[in-house]
């Protein structure tokens, strides 16, 4: 976990903390799942551990099973949300299209979802 003054800043952190607003679809012990603001499909959730980890790497050495609360979560949200079929995405990188450095999981889902490597 990174360092308090590390994540400050970080909207992720400040969203699991209460101090901004997000409509939150549903919880975990250890994982908040809340609607995405620009949302790219008719569901369009982001899964974020409540601890601070700046990717999905880092998560995956630090600590696997939250990890794989992240992914309990983001499937009980397509569950509810959804007929249970979703795509599950992690952009590491800002080449790879990651803006906020808080470790996040894109679940969408509701639509026939193309293929369309960019």
């Amino acid at each position: 976990m990174t360092s308090v003054d590390a994540t400050q800043d970080c909207i992720f952190c400040k969203i699991v903390a209460g101090q901004l607003p997000a409509d939150v679809v549903a919880t975990s012990e250890r994982s908040l799942a809340f609607r995405d603001i620009d949302p790219q499909a008719p569901v369009h959730v982001l899964v974020v551990p409540r601890e601070h980890h700046g990717d999905v790497s880092v998560l995956a050495a630090a600590d696997p099973a939250l990890l794989a609360d992240m992914v309990a979560l983001a499937d009980q949200v397509a569950g509810e949300l959804a007929d249970g079929q979703y795509r599950l995405i992690f952009n590491s990188g800002p080449r790879a299209g990651q803006s906020v450095f808080h470790v996040h999981g894109h679940v969408i889902s509701g639509a026939q979802l193309g293929w369309s490597p960019a």
